[in-house]
Order: structure tokens, then C-alpha cells, then sequence
């Protein structure tokens, strides 16, 4: 294998690792799901997280995000976030629910954490998220 090639696989593999945010003084590990088949498979299946762990969806552009639980047995919280990373909105999402759970306003990145997450962590609307991957791959 060329050296060219083994650099282009090794920069994917960094790609497709988690992140560390940081949400009010907390540091969150969260899974990135920035390609389409990633952000359709989500957390389903998942019947557990670590503490302080969850997944970030990323997306090109800011607009309406739409969210639901099929398959998805771990109660969650999602916050919907800005361009700049600010949240704009939190949501409770319930287990295998396929009814959708959209965002009031346009977002560019979705977190989903455990149910009770946000609120146990003092989350508020306008609160930044620092670490928040810049572009989808």
C-alpha cells in the first residue's frame, strides 16, 4: 500500500471518530453521524450510553430537522443547535416512537444524549457547545 493511500485511509478512520464538546462546563464524548446513512442509523439499537456520552448529527446547512425512535429503545433528549453552535431548541424523544419530533427553527447539528441529559445539566436555549465538527465528511 502507498504512502498516499495509507495517509487517505488513516485521515478517514480520525474522521469517523468521536468528539469532545463541551456544554456548560461539561465534557460530552459524542459519536459523529455526518454522513446520510450514519444520520439515518443514529442510536437505534442502542439500549445504553456511558455517562456524559452521545451522538452529534452534522449537516451541510442549516434547516428544519426531523427526528424519530424507531428502533430505537433508549429513552433520549436531542438539542438542535445553530450554525454557531448555539442551542435553539431541546426535545424529549421516546422509545420506539415513530412519530417525528421536528426543530422550531432551522439547525445545523442535532445532540442526542440521554433522556433527562439537558435539563439535568442545566442546558438552556442560547447556550453554545463548544467542539462541534465544522463540516460533514
Amino acid at each position: 500500500m502507498t504512502a498516499i493511500v495509507l495517509c487517505w485511509l488513516l485521515s478517514l478512520a480520525a474522521a469517523s471518530g468521536p468528539v469532545e464538546l463541551v456544554i456548560g462546563g461539561i465534557t460530552v464524548t459524542a459519536e459523529v453521524a455526518d454522513e446520510p446513512a450514519e444520520r439515518r442509523q443514529g442510536l437505534m439499537g442502542r439500549t445504553a450510553l456511558p455517562k456524559n456520552h452521545g451522538m452529534v448529527f452534522v449537516y451541510p446547512d442549516e434547516d428544519i430537522r426531523t427526528f424519530w425512535m424507531k428502533n430505537t429503545p433508549l429513552p433520549l433528549s436531542i438539542a438542535f443547535l445553530d450554525r454557531l453552535g448555539r442551542v435553539v431548541q431541546i426535545a424529549k424523544l421516546k422509545p420506539h416512537d415513530t412519530r417525528s419530533v421536528s426543530s422550531e427553527v432551522p439547525a445545523m447539528y442535532a445532540l442526542e444524549m440521554t433522556a433527562g441529559w439537558f435539563e439535568a445539566h442545566s442546558v438552556t436555549i442560547g447556550q453554545p457547545v463548544a467542539g462541534l465538527p465544522t463540516q460533514p465528511r
